[in-house]
């Protein structure tokens, strides 16, 4: 395999479902390709695998399909708006939602078989604190985790923090709040669960931005569509293009961590760890 040392590889996590993650996993993943960046997602949400809707994409094969053996990686992936490469998710398939260690660590092991010259991979786990969430946490060299400003959506995204930073010794952790009403409501969001995470897990997380409540999300998702295309000049797509930004400027030169490879045997060493 190609070694790819410059591929940023960033896990994006709620803690809690319906808060948007997958939003904003796809529209800053189209977002940065905009930018003239090469971007795969890989919809490690196996069980619901949203992305290809939130893309507008079909995908006549998907990760069922790899692990059956009928086909291989290369053959699922499909390319979706402003060229962005998607490893489709299993949609309705209840047994790969509840994958044992061994059996994903063998899923993600197909990750080989990718030579394509990436500049971003964006992995967008389930909801939940399931090992195979950890472990593909754990694996990235970023970690954003998408908060809306409602108890049950803190709480959960404190925990998602907990058990990253107490149970697997994780950094390079950043809040992206996700439906507010202004920058100054995310700010305070991230301030207050900063202040929380400090006074209790000794730790502290980093912000990037907020993403503003838009109507047209919802639009957008309706008709199939990224937002970033379907209304570039809306207030959310603005949030979108400074998030993407953002996160062209995160650190790069992470040691050991810069390639598809590393990503591959980092989920795997994770997983297998857990098994019993």
């Amino acid at each position: 395999m190609k070694k790819i040392p410059s591929t940023q590889i960033i896990g994006v996590a709620s803690g809690k479902g319906g808060v948007g993650k997958t939003t904003v996993s796809v529209n800053l993943a189209v977002k940065l390709a905009s930018l003239g960046k090469k971007v795969m997602i890989f919809d490690a949400d196996l069980g619901l695998a949203n992305a290809q809707l939130a893309l507008g994409i079909r995908t006549p094969f998907n990760f069922s399909h790899v692990l059956s053996g009928e086909k291989t990686l290369s053959e699922v992936i499909v390319e979706g708006p402003s060229g962005v490469k998607l490893v489709p998710g299993a949609s309705g398939i209840q047994h790969m939602a509840a994958l044992g260690p061994r059996e994903t660590a063998g899923i993600i092991q197909v990750f080989s078989e990718l030579d394509d010259d990436l500049d971003y991979l964006i992995v967008d786990v389930a909801a939940g604190l399931s090992d195979a969430v950890m472990a593909f946490m754990s694996a990235c060299q970023h970690r954003i985790v998408v908060v809306k400003n409602e108890p049950y959506s803190i709480a959960d995204a404190y925990s998602t923090i907990k058990v990253m930073m107490q149970e697997y010794k994780l950094d390079r952790i950043y809040l992206v709040p996700n439906g507010v009403e202004s920058q100054r409501e995310g700010e305070r969001l991230f301030t207050s669960i900063n202040t929380v995470v400090q006074n209790f897990l000794g730790g502290k997380i980093k912000y990037l931005h907020s993403i503003s409540a838009d109507k047209m999300l919802t639009k957008a998702m309706k008709a199939a569509k990224p937002l970033v295309n379907y209304a570039p000049k809306s207030l959310a797509a603005n949030d979108f293009s400074v998030l993407a930004k953002q996160v062209m400027d995160l650190e790069s030169n992470i040691p050991l961590n810069g390639n598809i490879q590393f990503f591959v045997e980092r989920v795997a060493a994770q997983l297998a760890s857990k098994a019993p």
